[in-house]
């Protein structure tokens, strides 16, 4: 269904999805807990399946806006590596206590790397040892459900916004005034022909502008662009995107450019450059902060007088009037730090933020231009928070990579899978659409099969990139590295069948892991840098098997969902899947490998089990690809391995 001519129907559908997103993650969370109960699983089992931590301690707090808890977790171990895990940055989380299990703080996750997770909390998790499980995102969906009410009882701008994005109603385009000079801007900037004319198209547009960036192409830099062209102007803009990495990497470029943008919510990442950017930065750092401090201060020892029992008997009502006082000086120093609050935003050019940011931080603030970034990623129901607030919208991403994450079965299947923008795209084409074709990532032979099966065969390999190896790279040993920068590696006959996690359901093929790690120790021993080298795998159970066995804990190993958006000079992609009857699971939703391929800068290793993969039409032709090009060699061809057969 691409447009929508009653708009009450259109909101009651997408509640409904949300509802039943909602009922999908209690659901599956109430599952894996039984299931866990039942069958009296190891603490090793429990966090096989991703969204548990345990045996957790706190090596370390600090306090965040508005008098927030930030906790740093990590094993009771120094220094031990966390298991594969679902704790992005800002997925909820409850902490329970590890010996009695009873829930003792919900938080946020703020922050991970391998070996601890920040999470932040409103109160203090009390406690020694801890289990982290990730928890229900119902403030998510209520914000994304409260906003598609005011968006459908909204007048005047929203109610065009309506027509606009639900209705039929076609985007409306004009003149740009002062064409020249903003041509020539652009022309200092170093874009290429199709940013340029993807940013004239953005600021012609009186409605809704769409930006398509295939992989490489270098999005996020005309979006940061297209920001700085509209502060010039003298706009204000809400920048966004679904996650709070790609706010993150957003910001990273507007501060490059010199934009004044401040980033509201969680930061993913602690960069020097982006820190005095947040909000929370801005605010503590204000000189008016140690005043709010010192009150904050008092009111503790306040409160802690207030609980102390002393040998003289207290004058009557004396304990409840310092409670009081406590009380009054810590409403005090909230409204203060508020009052700072609003003036760092009231001045701002720029606000950066996820598309579920917290309404209450923004106030009733608009602004004359929304952006979303990897709005590809977000469902229909994330676009409406930055819709609310805005003159215009643009809309970047690329619906040709992974679409939105959806829990439920039925809504999947009902459409809660495509993103607005795709959908969009699909109605208005090229009305609304500019793509960008020039690629900055890939040696041209690993992007001429994407290209060609979803671009179209329309990306341009710069020449920067288009023939660069490995060999390029300082300290190379080019005598140990095959030349190729495309290989498809095929195991067909023999007999490396995949296997069931024994811990869930996910897939493992232990023989095709094995083989990727010898290969990844190759690359390292030919003098790559570990963090150069990134090992991809459709299935969790696959990714755990790797980084468990993998002799450089630096060498990065994720499912393809943790790798979009990202890249490495060398990736490696182990398929999985191999059995009798041609199964290839969620590997048909070719989008994943799209995604997969791309990451590849100037090396891409593939291998899988082409008698299984064949049996798909995309597979089939990406083998056929390989045979043509000389990228194809057998499993049979390596002489260790078929020795060992």
């Amino acid at each position: 269904m691409n447009s929508y001519r009653d708009s009450d129907a259109y909101f009651d559908r997408w509640s409904r999805f949300l509802k039943l997103e909602s009922d999908a993650e209690r659901e599956r969370l109430a599952s894996r807990r039984e299931t866990r109960k039942a069958r009296g699983m190891s603490d090793r089992s429990i966090e096989a399946q991703g969204d548990t931590l345990t045996h957790m301690v706190i090596c370390d707090h600090r306090t965040g806006l508005g008098g927030r808890t930030i906790a740093t977790f990590v094993k009771r171990q120094p220094q031990a590596l966390l298991p594969w895990n679902r704790f992005r940055v800002g997925a909820p989380v409850v902490a329970s206590d590890e010996d009695t299990l009873m829930d003792v703080a919900n938080g946020v996750v703020c922050g991970r790397n391998s070996t601890s997770v920040e999470i932040v909390f409103d109160d203090w998790p009390e406690g020694k040892f801890f289990r982290l499980e990730l928890s229900a995102d119902e403030i998510t969906r209520k914000r994304q459900q409260d906003a598609m009410l005011q968006a459908s009882k909204g007048r005047g701008r929203i109610a065009q916004f309506r027509e606009l994005l639900i209705s039929d109603q076609e985007p409306r385009y004009y003149p740009l005034r002062n064409i020249e000079k903003t041509e020539a801007s652009l022309a200092n900037c170093r874009l290429n022909v199709s940013q340029r004319q993807a940013i004239l198209h953005a600021l012609g547009a009186n409605d809704l502008a769409i930006i398509h960036g295939p992989p490489g192409t270098g999005k996020t830099t005309t979006v940061a662009e297209l920001i700085r062209q509209c502060v010039e102007r003298g706009d204000r803009v809400l920048a966004c995107a679904p996650s709070n990495t790609g706010v993150d990497n957003l910001l990273e470029k507007l501060v490059a450019l010199g934009v004044d943008a401040i980033r509201i919510g969680h930061p993913a990442r602690v960069l020097e450059s982006l820190q005095e950017h947040t909000l929370d930065y801005l605010v503590d750092v204000d000189p008016a902060m140690k005043v709010i401090r010192e009150m904050r201060r008092e009111a503790e020892l306040l409160t802690s007088k207030a609980g102390r029992w002393t040998r003289a008997k207290p004058m009557p009502g004396a304990r409840e009037d310092l409670k009081h006082q406590a009380r009054r000086l810590r409403n005090d120093a909230k409204l203060f730090e508020e009052q700072i609050i609003h003036t760092k935003l009231d001045r701002a050019r720029v606000i950066c933020a996820t598309t579920n940011y917290d309404p209450e931080i923004l106030g009733d603030r608009t602004f004359d231009l929304g952006v979303i970034d990897e709005a590809c990623q977000s469902t229909e129901p994330g676009y409406w928070p930055v819709v609310l607030r805005v003159d215009r919208l643009v809309l970047a991403g690329d619906h040709c990579q992974l679409p939105p994450t959806v829990l439920s079965g039925q809504a999947m299947q009902e459409g809660l899978a495509k993103s607005m923008m795709e959908r969009l795209v699909e109605r208005w084409g090229k009305v609304t659409t500019k793509q960008l074709t020039v690629q900055y990532r890939m040696h041209q032979s690993i992007m001429e099969f994407p290209s060609n099966h979803f671009y179209s065969g329309s990306l341009i390999a710069d020449e920067s990139v288009a023939n660069h190896t490995l060999v390029d790279l300082p300290g190379i040993r080019a005598e140990s590295i095959d030349p190729q920068s495309v290989l498809f590696v095929d195991t067909s006959g023999a007999d490396w069948t995949e296997e069931l996690d024994p811990n869930g359901e996910s897939k493992l093929n232990p023989k095709e892991a094995l083989w990727i790690l010898k290969q990844v120790d190759t690359l390292l021993d030919a003098g790559l840098e570990p963090e150069q080298i990134a090992v991809i795998a459709p299935y969790s159970a696959q990714v755990r098997f790797l980084r468990d066995r993998c002799s450089n804990s630096q060498v990065e190993i994720d499912t393809v969902d943790g790798f979009q958006g990202r890249e490495k000079e060398a990736v490696l992609i182990t398929l999985v899947r191999s059995n009798s009857h041609g199964e290839v699971g969620f590997l048909s939703d070719t989008r994943r490998m799209n995604v997969a391929m791309t990451r590849a800068k100037r090396k891409l290793i593939v291998i899988g089990d082409g008698a299984t993969l064949g049996r798909n039409a995309f597979f089939q032709e990406w083998i056929e690809h390989t045979e043509t090009q000389g990228f194809y060699r057998s499993i049979w061809e390596f002489d260790p391995w078929q020795q060992e057969q």
